[in-house]
């Protein structure tokens, strides 16, 4: 089992800054890829980022590109997400999830993920 805390969302006023961090524990870290995926409300959920076991493969959805850095630290088993430029409709439920993959590879669908977190706010004002 891994389990996965997500921490740093919040109210963000449009063209603001927010950082989320997404803390695993239970399982060896760099053993699993990491996803960034979000959903907002009336809306399937999204993958916005991913990025591989040892961070050398990294995915952005074309939403967030050039805005959006996802980055992971594996001595702290820490996967973070830094969100630049917000716009309202980055609005949404942020859940960071875990899959248990080979070296190099880097799943953008969530059926792909074994392990989720809880999930967190991120709602921007325009």
């Amino acid at each position: 089992q891994v389990q996965l805390v997500e921490t740093g969302g919040g109210l963000v006023q449009a063209g603001g800054s927010v950082r989320l961090s997404c803390a695993a524990s239970g399982r060896t870290f760099s053993d699993y890829a990491m996803g960034w995926f979000r959903q907002a409300p009336g809306k399937e959920r999204e993958c916005a980022a991913a990025i591989s076991r040892y961070g050398g493969v990294i995915y952005h959805a074309d939403s967030v590109k050039g805005r959006f850095t996802i980055s992971r630290d594996n001595a702290k088993n820490t996967v973070y997400l830094q969100m630049n430029s917000v716009k309202p409709e980055d609005t949404a439920v942020y859940y960071c999830a875990a899959a248990p993959v080979i070296t190099g590879r880097m799943p953008r669908r969530s059926s792909e993920y074994d392990y989720w977190g809880q999930g967190t706010q991120v709602t921007v004002s325009s």
